[in-house]
This record gives structure tokens, sequence and C-alpha cells, in this order.
């Protein structure tokens, strides 16, 4: 500390009881402003992510062959340079439904977050359900006989409805309540029994072992996504193996009515998935709710279903 020079004493001016007490208020004051400061900077921050969704796929209208060759050219810019050193999620689309041992083969030992999946039903819109699975194919076949559980639930449900008075009153409403209990139950099987279903990944690995999985047979597009930092806020849309123009609904004669004319009170359909162990968001399509209150998801959907908060699109 630097050496003060010596001054006179000056004269001592007491202080009056009133300007002490002044003082130690403002010391106070000080002392309090201080601690409020500090304790200001240790608080957490909140998480500013709440409400933001990231979309990561095609998008509903868009042309598939664009898009794969979009995802092809980020790939091929992605540097590990970028992404967190845990490496970068990525969506997997294949070019057919697969097994449960079928994705574990075409993925080589990848690292996987999620599978996506659907029963593909000739005429039928089926729901896109998204499994977490850490181990393939062992979380993908548990994941399944979750959803074959609540697919069963479906079906009695709509035969419950069916068998209704206003169902039996209205014979349009009847046949879509028979047709709802149908396909619920037949997905269950599908699921049940393990069916070639899946026909997207999601997976987090380096942008080498991304390009290296691009090139496995069986694999239609890798999609990184190094923007994305939490599962639960992120939406895939993957294209179905079967779409090769557009990304459009396939044909569902449930959509219309025996003329030919739009049915009314389709049971509930969409486009999207939600994370979770075994989670659904309404398959390609979409719909209004299921007539008279039909069975929703036991778990919520995403957004592009239900429209959820404001987010980044990828592509």
């Amino acid at each position: 500390m630097p050496v003060l020079a010596a001054v006179p004493p000056r004269p001592r001016r007491r202080l009056s009881r009133s300007a002490a007490l002044t003082g130690t208020a403002l010391l106070c004051a000080v002392a309090v402003l201080v601690t409020a400061a500090r304790t200001e900077r240790r608080e957490p921050v909140g998480d500013r992510t709440v409400g933001e969704v990231t979309r990561v796929g095609v998008a509903a209208g868009a042309s598939v062959p664009a898009y794969l060759r979009a995802a092809a050219d980020e790939l091929a810019r992605l540097t590990d340079a970028e992404p967190p050193a845990t490496g970068t999620y990525a969506l997997v689309s294949f070019a057919a439904y697969l097994t449960p041992q079928r994705v574990a083969a075409t993925l080589g030992g990848a690292p996987v977050s999620a599978v996506v999946a659907r029963v593909p039903l000739a005429g039928r819109q089926t729901e896109i359900v998204r499994i977490a699975a850490l181990r393939v194919p062992q979380d993908v076949v548990a994941g399944m006989a979750e959803v074959a559980g609540r697919k069963d639930r479906e079906a009695a449900d709509y035969r419950t409805r069916a068998a209704a008075p206003a169902a039996s009153a209205d014979p349009e409403l009847r046949r879509l309540y028979d047709t709802g209990a149908r396909v619920a139950a037949e997905e269950a099987a599908a699921y049940r029994s393990g069916c070639a279903c899946v026909y997207a990944a999601v997976i987090r690995t380096t942008a080498d072992g991304l390009r290296g999985l691009a090139a496995r047979p069986g694999v239609r597009a890798v999609d990184p996504a190094p923007e994305v930092i939490r599962l639960d806020r992120t939406v895939f849309t993957p294209p179905l193996p079967e779409q090769r123009d557009l990304a459009r609904p396939p044909a569902d004669a449930a959509l219309t009515g025996p003329s030919g004319t739009p049915a009314r009170d389709v049971p509930s359909v969409g486009d999207s998935s939600e994370a979770a162990r075994s989670v659904s968001g309404p398959s390609p399509g979409s719909g209004g709710p299921a007539p008279g209150g039909a069975p929703a998801s036991t778990a919520p959907t995403s957004a592009d279903a239900v429209g959820g908060g404001a987010g980044a699109a990828h592509r």
C-alpha cells in the first residue's frame, strides 16, 4: 500500500446522533445492494429454449428429391468443428420399411437415440410413432409392444363407439368407427409381431461417422442437424419410403365416403411425432379430432400435429 505523508492533526468534529444514524443507514443500504447484486449473479439463467421447436426433415408438400439433395450437400459441408464434441444429431431415412433387426444391421452399430415407424397398410393412413431406442433392436421391440397395447385399447374404444346409439342411427359414422377399429387392430397385430415398420432413425455421431453411414446399403439420406440440442424440443419429419416426388399423405379410402365425397369426422391422423419411449403423433395427412372424442395418443403429440410453439425450421 502507498505510504501516506504525515499531516497535522485536525480538530475532531463530533457527529450528531442524527448524522450518525444517517451514515449507518447508508452503509446498510450499500451492503444490501452489494448482496443483491452478488445473489443475482448466482441465480441460474432461465431456459431460453422453452417455446422453441426445431424441425428436421422434409416439410409437408415439399419436393422429396430437393430435400435429399439438400441433406447430402449439408452432410458434405459438415465438419467436426461445428457440432459438440459428442457429435451431431442426424435424421437417417431408410429406403424401405425395416424390422427392428434390419434397423440394427443397416445402421451398423451407429449410436441411436430414437426410431420413427408406421405400419404401412395399403390404402390407409396409419399413425407415426417415435420410439426412444438406445439399444437396437431390443428397445425397438419393447417400444413396439407398448404401442401394440395402446392400439388394442384404441380398437376396443372404437368398437364401443360403433355400438352406441348415435352410430347406429348414422351409417356413415358407424362405418368410420368400424374402420378405425379395424385399422387400430391391424396396427396392434403388426407392432406385436415386430413388423417391418421402421423407416427412419435419429442418431448422434461424428461427421465422418455420418458420411460413412450415408454410404451404407438401405440408407436413403442422412440429414445432419448440428443445431439440435434437445430432442424433446425437436420434431423429425423423414420422408416415407414410398414418397418419391412430394411429401404428401398416402391415399386413404377412409377419408372419402361411399360416393367418393369427403367423409366427415375422420379418425385423427396427422404428420409428425414427439419424443418419448413410445410416443405417437398423427400419421401423414391431417385431420381433426376423432369423432365423439375418439382415443387420443397416450403421450403429447408434436408441435406440427397440434400447432405448438414457433420454432426454427431446419429444412
